[in-house]
């Protein structure tokens, strides 16, 4: 029989039924109100690393776990792995790279993204429920890989949570008008909330196979609350229009074919930026802090030094408007880094937590990126990844 659970929120009740599933609800998520007229609930994941802090060794694991059930369900072919901006672009390289390692073959990985790229082709669509509704899916960057692009089998769509699919139904049908030849669909997810008939529709229109798979599944039902604070709040999600290429230097938006890999003395060279008394055995971790479209940076260097015996946590920030309440407890606002003048945010961050922040991000050091250095004395870690190489650099930097 499924659980049910209806969660107090300012903006209404949360009503949710799970299906029977081995890891606690608990563990997975906690939930807030978000500052939005088209959805008033956010899912806060425990799990994905963007608005609650999270081990490096437990993100890992659930790229392992959806991987895993992907590759014994079978791909078809070459396949195409799409992580959806900008919550599940970490998310989605994470399980890319989690499948590579357990031996696929002829695989891409890209991200949808927010920001535009003068000159290049690209797929556009829409995600209604979200505060920033356009989203556009570029061609790779190489010959070689527009061909896998274009003539993928199997693809692979990886978010966070889904709540009825039909985002991921308008990407499949973009993608059919460039490649009718597509045989399967994945659907992957942390939670699947879609519910039994929005799942058979999305099935019966895509016109391929559909597998759906997640660590949990249910579906929900919003009662919606009158909050005319919340209601009336306006925030900024409009670019604008501007080329942001110049400000990359992560790749994922023009194709990924074989996992990321951090130089071996990455931790050490990192190390050398560290106050005197950030030590091993210190009961307080290090933050690394992804930045909006580009978190998979902050978790390859969180296991990095995970692995060399540091506590760590990873989170990101974002430019999602969520209420400080239920398991959001703190926002600290600031304005973008890619030339938008658009409010991000940072979510349950209590800097005395941490022995060191680390903020880790891919366009140069700005205004906004230097207070935040400054208010914390933190530590700037800017990625370098040349144009085909799977090797990536940080420059390291404290003011």
């Amino acid at each position: 029989m499924p659980k049910t659970l209806t969660v107090t929120l300012e903006t209404g009740l949360l009503h949710i039924n799970m299906e029977p599933g081995s890891v606690p609800l608990k563990r997975l998520l906690g939930f807030a109100a978000r500052i939005s007229s088209k959805r008033k609930f956010l899912l806060v994941s425990k799990i994905l690393g963007k608005h609650y802090p999270v081990s490096p060794r437990f993100m890992s694991w659930s790229y392992r776990a959806l991987a895993r059930a992907v590759l014994k369900r079978g791909i078809i072919g070459e396949s195409l792995w799409l992580g959806m901006a900008e919550t599940a672009t970490g998310l989605g390289y994470g399980v890319f790279a989690a499948a590579y390692r357990e031996g696929i073959q002829d695989g891409l990985f890209m991200q949808t993204t927010r920001y535009h790229i003068n000159g290049v082709a690209r797929l556009e669509f829409k995600e209604a429920h979200s505060h920033a509704t356009d989203f556009f899916l570029y061609y790779p960057d190489s010959s070689e890989r527009q061909q896998q692009f274009l003539q993928a089998k199997t693809l692979v769509l990886i978010d966070d949570e889904i709540s009825t699919g039909k985002t991921f139904l308008r990407l499949i049908q973009a993608y059919q008008t460039i490649n009718p030849n597509l045989c399967k669909v994945f659907i992957v997810s942390l939670i699947n909330f879609a519910n039994p008939t929005d799942r058979k529709a999305l099935e019966a229109e895509a016109g391929v196979a559909v597998e759906w798979v997640s660590l949990r599944q249910g579906w929900f039902h919003f009662e919606e609350h009158e909050n005319k604070i919340l209601n009336n709040i306006t925030v900024n999600v409009s670019g604008n229009g501007g080329c942001k290429k110049q400000l990359f230097g992560w790749p994922g938006r023009q194709g990924i074919d074989t996992p990321i890999t951090m130089g071996t003395n990455v931790v050490d060279s990192l190390a050398a930026f560290f106050k005197p008394n950030t030590v091993l055995s210190h009961k307080r971790p290090i933050l690394v802090l992804g930045s909006g479209e580009c978190n998979a940076p902050a978790y390859l260097l969180g296991r990095e030094l995970e692995r060399k015996g540091y506590k760590v946590k990873v989170q990101s920030t974002t430019r999602s408007p969520i209420h400080v309440s239920n398991a959001i407890a703190s926002v600290i606002q600031f304005e973008d880094n890619y030339d938008d003048n658009i409010p991000n945010f940072i979510y349950n961050l209590d800097p005395d937590t941490y022995q060191e922040i680390i903020l880790c991000h891919e366009t140069p050091l700005c205004a906004s990126l230097h207070t935040l250095l400054d208010q914390w004395n933190a530590i700037s870690a800017r990625i370098d990844l040349p144009a085909n190489s799977t090797h990536a650099t940080l420059h390291f930097f404290r003011p």
